[in-house]
């Protein structure tokens, strides 16, 4: 997951947002968080505590670091880039910056933590970046000179080196020149969009599957109000991890998280009736938190490979496992990712820790139960056969 945090924590005109964000992080339970716009050292360790917390405890976070660009003209650092990475699953072997006129790009070369890790290694580059931001050609002139400083660095990678990148791009159209720059077969790392939605995206409807802003059109919150017109953020990865790396992108996982694909949404706030409805996938509890935390929406990905991790437990099945909604009055609507899970029982708890109620899971992924015969309440869901944390939920009947 790439989340544009906005300003985090400087910004607080939204009161107690981090509750907004580790309902976002405990919904999607994302094994990399790359993120932009994080103020300080306090705020970073904030975000690790609710990473550890509402993900699993093994998160951390690479070295925070300053930015060390534009230190002899403007000196603003105060928009960081940072990694929050699964230790289970992850090593970092290396921490890159690379200096631009205006924000450092960040970039840390990951080891996958497999049984052979010593004899066959699988290894990628994560890369987080914050393009200069606005319209114009002055802007989108500087856009491409950033990404120009970017493959400076990437030139000296062997061409087949697995890179992902994820940042706010600020691009309003595929057409501009530092996306072309990305794109460009004659580098020595050839850029993908996973998404495979090259176009003009501003205010363009026909794109709106990938918009990311705003999520926003009140005054007085932070951030942009501008409605949801814009595709800003992205994941895109090296053209071999489509399809031919040893850790490659899972076709048709590139999603916009919170974002239903509604024409309707259009110039409108995330969390409005325009953009969800019965049979959305993301609820207006998600959405609702997703408006209130940032004027960017997260973009997500899933990669795989055949190599065997070491040390995964079965807490890991958690992550398979899912509410799709957290607040409800009658029915618990259940998202199971795991065959492991198929038939199982789960049992509720309330906030005592004594069972009320026993559910029988089947083998279908989408499930609904009726909780209607329970008191209002905050409540916990677990499995008694699998080493899962617990999922809370609030009935409010």
């Amino acid at each position: 997951m790439f989340y544009n945090l906005l300003n985090y924590p400087l910004e607080d005109a939204v009161p107690n947002r981090e509750d907004d964000l580790e309902f976002i992080l405990s919904d999607y339970q994302p094994d990399l968080f790359l993120v932009c716009e994080l103020n300080n050292i306090a705020g970073a360790n904030n975000v690790l505590g609710i990473t550890r917390t509402f993900i699993n405890s093994n998160f951390e976070m690479a070295t925070y670091v300053s930015n060390t660009s534009d230190d002899t003209t403007g000196d603003q650092n105060d928009l960081q880039n940072l990694l929050y990475y699964d230790s289970t699953k992850f090593i970092i072997e290396e921490e890159i910056i690379v200096p631009t006129y205006l924000r450092d790009f960040n970039l840390y070369k990951l080891k996958l933590n497999t049984i052979d890790q010593d004899t066959n290694p699988v290894v990628f580059y994560v890369v987080i970046c914050h393009l200069k931001a606005s319209s114009g050609t002055t802007n989108a002139q500087r856009r491409f000179e950033m990404v120009q400083d970017l493959d400076t660095y990437l030139n000296t990678l062997p061409a087949d080196t697995n890179v992902l990148l994820g940042g706010d791009l600020n691009l309003y159209t595929a057409s501009e020149s530092a996306f072309q720059e990305l794109l460009d077969s004659s580098n020595n790392i050839t850029f993908a969009d996973p998404a495979n939605r090259i176009g003009s995206w501003n205010n363009n409807t026909s794109f709106v599957d990938v918009f990311t802003q705003s999520t926003r059109t009140q005054t007085g919150l932070g951030g942009s109000t501008g409605g949801f017109d814009d595709r800003f953020d992205f994941i895109l990865t090296s053209e071999n991890m489509i399809s031919t790396a040893n850790i490659t992108y899972v076709p048709d996982s590139y999603q916009v998280y919170g974002n239903n694909g509604l024409v309707s949404c259009y110039n409108s706030r995330i969390n409005s009736t325009n953009c969800g409805n019965s049979t959305s996938q993301f609820s207006f509890d998600i959405r609702d938190a997703l408006h209130n935390f940032s004027d960017h929406l997260p973009v997500t990905v899933l990669l795989e490979t055949d190599a065997s991790l070491l040390n995964i437990t079965d807490t890991e099945i958690a992550s398979y496992f899912k509410l799709k909604n957290s607040i409800t009055d009658y029915y618990l609507n259940i998202y199971v990712n795991s065959s492991q899970l198929f038939n199982e029982y789960l049992n509720i708890y309330n906030s005592l820790g004594q069972k009320v109620k026993s559910l029988q899971l089947n083998s279908e992924n989408d499930q609904q139960f009726d909780v209607s015969d329970l008191q209002s309440g905050l409540y916990y869901l677990t499995s008694p056969n699998q080493q899962i944390k617990s999922l809370k939920f609030l009935i409010s009947n």
